[in-house]
Order: C-alpha cells, then sequence, then structure tokens
C-alpha cells in the first residue's frame, strides 16, 4: 500500500521526456512503473499526461510577514508559490524585524511564520555591516551550524535593522563566511554611484519613471561585481550574485568561474523579459525595482547567460509593497516610492513560455535553472531539486499548450500589481506537489476561502501562542515587532481587507502550516561549467 500514486506524469530524461507513474511513500519518492495495474495507493494524483517537473525553488523571496505584515505575510506569499508551482521557497533574512541574523533571531522567525506556510521553506543567514563592527561575526558560523543556507549583504541600503557593508566591511564578512563552507549573496550595486547620480537627478528635475534605472546606472553593477570577485579571489568565498540585472554582469561571472573561482550567479524573470524604458514609463514606482530594469540587449545576454552557464539559476526576489503607502501615497514620487515588485506566482511559467517553448533553452536547462541547481547551490539536494527514489514528492505539474494572461487582480500575492500586466504565456501550472500532497489545483475551490475569523485571527494577526513569552527580550527590544511602515500602512487599519484577499486565493488544497522548515542537508558546489 503507497500513500500516493502521481499518474501519468510525463518527467523529463535529459531533453526527452518518459510517460510514467510515480510511487510516494512517507511522502518521499518510492518507485517508478509503468503500469500500476494492481497497485494500491491511498490518494491519485492524476497528471494528465503535463510536464511533471521536479519541484520548482524560488530561492530569493522577502515575505516580510515579521514586521511588515502590510505587504506579504507568509500565509499570502506560499499561497503565491503553490499557484506559481514552486514546492520550496527560501526566504531572506533582510525584511523583518528584528531581521534573522542571529541563531535566535531565525528561531523566532521560523516559529513565527510555521503556522502559515503552505510550502516548504529554507532561510538564509544574515549578515551586515553592524555585525562587523560590534564584533558579531561569530553568529555567522553559528547560523551555519543551526541549518542556514547561504549569506546576504547589502552594498546599498535594505531596511535599518540590516545595514549594508562598507567595502572593508564586506571584505571581514566574506572571510567569515568562507570559513562555513557557504555561499556569501551580494546585492551588487556601487552604493557611492549610486547615491551620487540619484541626488543629481534629482537636483535635475528628473520625475519620470525610467530615471530611477538610468540613476542607478549599469557601471554601478558592473564595479560591485567585479569588486566581489576580488573579494572572492583573495578570500576563497563563495561569492553568489543576486539577482543579477546585467548582461556585462553574467560575462564578468563566466570569466570569474573560467578562472577557477567559485562565482555564482542568478537572475530574475522581470530581467529576461521587461526594459526600464517601456516598463517604467508605464507603470513608474510599479515597476521599481533594485537593481532596476534594463535594456532589451541585457534582456538577450541574460538569456544567454542561462544557456552558457554563466547565470546558474533563476530566482525571483520576490518583494512586494503597499500601493496605498509604499508605492503611490500622496506626495510620493519615483525617488521616494518603495523598489519592489511580486514574482514568486509567475516565474515558472515565464521561463516555460518564453524559455522552453520558444526554444531559448533546453528541458534539461530548464529543470537545472528551475529546481537542481539552486537545491545543488543551497545543500538541498537530492532531497530537493531532484526526482530520485528517496527524494521527497515535490512535482511541479505544467499544461505547456495552455495559454493565459497574467492578471495581478487574480494573484495570490496581496500588492494587486505587477508590471508584467498583461503579458500573455503560452503554459501554465495546473498542479503543485510537495511531499506527496496536492497543494495547488487549478480550480476555483480552497481551503482559504473556508477560513473562519478566528482562524485568520489566530493565523494571520496574532503571533503564535507562547512566541512574546519565549523571546521575551527580542520583543523588549523590538515592542510588537512593528516597523515604522507598518505603523504607517493602510492594512493596519483595515485588516479586514487581509482578510477578505485570503479568503479569494483560489485553488489551494491544504490547510496553513502544512510547509515545513527545511534545514541544509550539506555543503554542495556546483560545477563551473561553461559552455561555448
Amino acid at each position: 500500500m503507497y500513500d500516493v500514486i502521481i499518474k501519468n506524469a510525463r518527467i523529463p530524461q535529459g531533453d526527452d521526456t518518459v510517460l510514467t507513474n510515480i510511487l510516494v511513500k512517507d511522502e518521499k519518492i518510492s518507485g517508478f512503473l509503468d503500469n500500476v495495474d494492481g497497485i494500491e495507493a491511498k490518494e491519485i494524483i492524476d497528471a494528465g499526461g503535463h510536464l511533471t517537473l521536479p519541484g520548482c525553488i524560488d530561492s530569493h523571496t522577502h515575505f516580510m510577514y515579521q514586521g511588515f505584515p502590510h505587504r506579504e505575510n507568509f500565509l499570502t506569499g506560499s499561497a503565491a508559490a503553490a499557484r506559481g508551482g514552486v514546492t520550496t521557497v527560501i526566504d531572506m533574512p533582510c525584511c523583518s524585524v528584528p531581521s534573522a541574523r542571529s541563531v535566535e533571531q531565525l528561531k523566532l522567525k521560523l516559529g513565527l511564520v510555521a503556522p502559515q506556510s503552505l510550502v516548504d521553506y529554507a532561510m538564509w543567514g544574515g549578515v551586515t555591516g553592524e555585525d562587523v563592527r560590534e564584533g558579531w561575526l561569530h553568529n555567522v558560523q553559528e547560523q551555519a551550524d543551526f541549518g542556514a543556507i547561504a549569506f546576504k549583504a547589502y552594498m546599498t541600503p535594505s531596511v535599518p535593522t540590516y545595514p549594508r557593508v562598507t567595502d572593508p566591511e564586506m571584505y571581514e564578512a566574506f572571510k567569515a563566511v568562507a570559513e562555513t563552507g557557504l555561499p556569501i549573496g551580494i546585492h551588487a550595486e556601487n552604493f557611492a554611484m549610486c547615491d551620487f547620480y540619484v541626488k543629481k537627478f534629482q537636483k535635475e528635475g528628473r520625475m519620470d519613471g525610467p530615471a530611477w534605472a538610468e540613476a542607478r546606472l549599469e557601471l554601478a553593477e558592473k564595479v560591485a561585481i567585479q569588486l566581489g570577485i576580488n573579494f572572492a579571489e583573495d578570500t576563497g568565498a563563495r561569492l553568489h550574485i543576486v539577482h543579477m540585472s546585467t548582461g556585462i554582469g553574467a560575462k564578468l561571472v563566466g570569466e570569474a568561474k573560467q578562472k577557477g573561482l567559485n562565482v555564482t550567479s542568478e537572475t530574475c524573470p522581470h530581467y529576461l523579459t521587461l526594459n526600464y524604458k517601456d516598463a517604467m514609463g508605464k507603470y513608474g514606482p510599479l515597476a521599481k525595482i533594485a537593481p532596476p530594469l534594463r535594456e532589451e540587449k541585457d534582456n538577450k545576454m541574460l538569456w544567454e547567460g542561462l544557456t552558457n552557464g554563466s547565470v546558474d539559476f533563476i530566482a525571483t526576489d520576490h518583494a512586494p509593497y503597499e500601493i496605498e503607502s509604499e508605492k503611490h501615497r500622496e506626495g510620493m514620487n519615483i525617488w521616494t516610492s518603495f523598489p519592489g515588485i511580486p514574482g514568486v506566482e509567475t516565474m515558472v511559467t515565464i521561463l516555460v513560455s518564453e524559455g522552453y517553448n520558444k526554444g531559448r533553452i533546453s528541458l534539461s536547462k530548464l529543470v537545472d535553472i528551475l529546481s537542481t541547481n539552486a537545491a545543488k547551490h543551497y545543500g538541498l539536494y537530492p532531497k530537493k531539486g531532484a526526482m530520485y527514489i528517496g527524494s521527497d514528492a515535490d512535482f511541479t505539474i505544467i499544461d505547456l499548450d495552455k495559454r493565459w494572461i497574467i492578471d495581478p487582480k487574480k494573484q495570490a500575492s496581496m500588492c494587486g500589481y505587477n508590471p508584467l500586466e498583461g503579458m500573455e504565456l503560452k503554459g501554465k501550472v495546473v498542479k503543485t506537489v510537495v511531499r506527496g500532497h496536492l497543494v495547488f489545483e487549478d480550480v476555483e475551490e480552497s481551503t482559504l476561502g473556508a477560513m473562519t475569523d478566528k482562524e485568520l485571527q489566530e493565523i494571520i494577526h496574532n503571533y503564535p501562542e507562547g512566541i512574546e513569552e519565549k523571546y521575551a527580550e527580542i520583543f523588549k527590544e523590538f515592542p510588537h515587532l512593528h516597523s515604522k511602515e507598518y505603523e504607517n500602512s493602510y492594512r493596519i487599519n483595515h485588516p479586514e481587507v487581509i482578510d477578505k484577499h485570503i479568503r479569494g486565493i483560489k485553488g489551494i488544497k491544504v490547510k496553513p502550516g502544512f510547509g515545513r522548515f527545511v534545514k541544509r542537508q550539506s555543503i554542495q558546489v556546483l560545477p563551473r561549467t561553461i559552455r561555448y
């Protein structure tokens, strides 16, 4: 007796596929059979002959529940992930109050998100300029021992609880992270250059959307990546360039790989599909991100980077903001609005539609950049990102022929905007399976629609029982864990808006709290492969 059979699954075999049935026992893959006549299972999930990938991973999310619950909570964020075919997210340490830069802070964050998540989740560790200045770098090894998958550092300001690093502080952070064997991911923009040109453009009176992208120029990312590569070469640290936006960045990473350095990179779907003049001209602050959108030549070069190996995988930098208070508040402009957009719900299908279906990338490459490479890079493989016997039974099931149009009003993210609005895609996630359980199906019915006021209050608006007592010292330093932005938000006075939105999310088949924390399994390093 098996727990589940995933019937009629068309799974990848290199660049080809094979139709099979997948056996699941104790939430893990138990086998593959051509014919399951006479095989008993408690549940049957029919993949319908559709492409069935090993569960896709978004390794760069900012769900921001802790401190910024008006932007996104872990329930709405993980619902967006499930609807987008993402079975595991890896959340960043920076956008929370307090930021997650110690084991105690990581444990608090996990305790807060556990009742909400619908998909599995791992955690980035944190290291900042303050950690260097205050002598707190011992927290780096402790977070690594706890199970953090990598460490994030900002070269430009993020939030007050996550100070940026100066150049020498970043060098010290590289040395500390190098000792753990884990990657250090940097937000690669030169702060002085960005700061100078933003102020210059403001003084000149530029208020148009594209001005944001032109002020944070390509050169600011280029020199930041070059500095990171130099630090990696000197310290032996594993440098990872997060949300890389430029084609020249891909070229620099490729050259570093050829030198034998452990340098990797990710890009995002918006850097593959949008250009700053069109998107920021049309949407203004709703297309404002950092690094900014670039040019069509960068779209092309980043697709080439995915093909030749200088870009290792895809992530989203999913970081939505509240329109009423942070994007279009009265008196706000392109310089003062907050930079961030959603992405976790559309990542997989953009890569399928604009990549695989259009012949830009092969099937094997699609699997690598959506599942396998991130799992290996962050030490989750083969528990995640693989379709082996013994791997977690995570599957992303995609109808390659289904056409649909991105509509922010139908997305699970609370933000209500998306600069990809109106984009027509070919290929849609129809089912998402996490550990053998059907988490999302492309239907109207949803477990979230039946949530009571009491359940929403306990899961979304209140902290879990005992949390405030257990972490009393943190709550003493950060009362209520509220940010200034949350105190000034629209939703703080309109919690009913959050409740209505959650109840309107369609297709979710499990209850909040189903997702589990995934610790790093081991230290793994991607092969440095460049294809000519």
